[in-house]
């Protein structure tokens, strides 16, 4: 009987948490809005328990119904799309320099990507500014 108590003292106990999870299927790439979300009660580590964390995120993956949304899951919406023409800048103290260039990637702002400088076809590595432009250095 003792051990019966002890096994029953030991035994975790599952506690149900919110979870933000969708109403229908987002697709990756797709804006994520109030309407597509729901609160359900579900014990799923590392979900995402606020809603205002989501809304107006883009998904990075494919979101399904009825499945709790994780961090990875989501990020802020790409300004800068591949094949892209963009504007390459470099500042240096008095010395500022653009050229045109192609994005060979996605992102948003403050991700780095590869671009081509269209000018000598050379691929390089730069940042997205919030303008749309990519600063290189």
């Amino acid at each position: 009987m003792r051990w019966l108590v002890f096994i029953l003292v030991l035994t975790p106990v599952l506690a149900l948490a919110e979870a933000v999870v969708p109403t229908r299927t987002i697709r990756a790439k797709e804006m994520i809005s109030a309407p597509d979300l729901e609160i359900k009660q579900m014990d799923v580590a590392g979900a995402i328990t606020n809603p205002s964390a989501v809304i107006g995120q883009e998904a990075r993956v494919a979101l399904y119904a009825g499945r709790p949304i994780r961090a990875s899951d989501f990020g802020p919406p790409a300004i800068v799309n591949r094949n892209d023409l963009v504007t390459l800048v470099f500042d240096h103290a008095l010395l500022s320099i653009s050229t045109e260039g192609r994005a060979l990637g996605r992102g948003a702002v403050g991700d780095r990507i590869r671009v081509m400088n269209l000018s000598s076809r050379t691929t390089i590595t730069g940042l997205i500014r919030a303008d749309g432009q990519i600063e290189v250095q």
